[in-house]
């Protein structure tokens, strides 16, 4: 079921790369980081196992696969930061999420949000949604944008590194990162269960 969903995806990222190069890199890093499932564990290494065949070099991918999460990023925080906070307050109450819920949230990314937005990047599937919560809390979009790029240039960096090594073999890879997103998946999953029971619970 899931190699039959995500194989035309596969064949799609790398249709686009081969044809539009660098540009393709940009384009698929940045529909990743717009909250849309595209997952960079497949276009990085395909990108770095081009780079194995002298099409790209490894700086190239690295800077095109973090300017590409920069401008997908660019988007969810916007949705955030226009929509994201009235949309909280209205409907939250639904899932058990209180105005004073919000505003701890608010206070803590402000108060770490830079680090939180850095080190948010190295990791699979937070990565993709960090940005909403950083427009949420309007972060400033100066310092969203330096540290996007700072996190997500040696995710990009390694996902190609490891896909130039594999060469024709790259695509192995992916099973590997699908795992640490299902472990990772369930531990967001258990910490909502947590909170859903502490609100019923008083």
């Amino acid at each position: 079921m899931f190699e039959s969903i995500i194989q035309p995806i596969a064949q799609w990222i790398i249709d686009i790369i081969s044809r539009m190069g660098y540009g393709g890199i940009v384009l698929t890093m940045g529909i990743e980081s717009a909250c849309i499932p595209l997952p960079s564990e497949i276009i990085m290494p395909f990108s770095g196992s081009l780079v194995s065949t002298g099409r790209f070099t490894m700086l190239g991918v690295s800077v095109a696969g973090a300017l590409g999460c920069v401008l997908g990023s660019v988007v969810a925080y916007a949705a955030g930061y226009y929509g994201g906070r009235p949309f909280l307050e209205k409907y939250g109450k639904y899932i058990f999420l209180s105005k004073k819920d919000i505003d701890n949230a608010e206070r803590w990314t402000i108060k770490y949000g830079q680090a939180a937005i850095f080190i948010s990047r190295l990791l699979p599937v937070i990565r993709t949604f960090i940005s909403l919560p950083a427009g949420i809390a309007r972060m400033n979009f100066w310092k969203f944008i330096l540290y996007t790029f700072l996190g997500s240039l040696p995710w990009c960096w390694a996902l190609a590194y490891v896909g130039k090594i594999l060469g024709d073999n790259w695509d192995t890879l992916g099973k590997y990162f699908h795992q640490a997103d299902l472990v990772i998946a369930l531990l967001i999953l258990a910490g909502i269960a947590f909170f859903l029971w502490h609100k019923f619970k008083k």
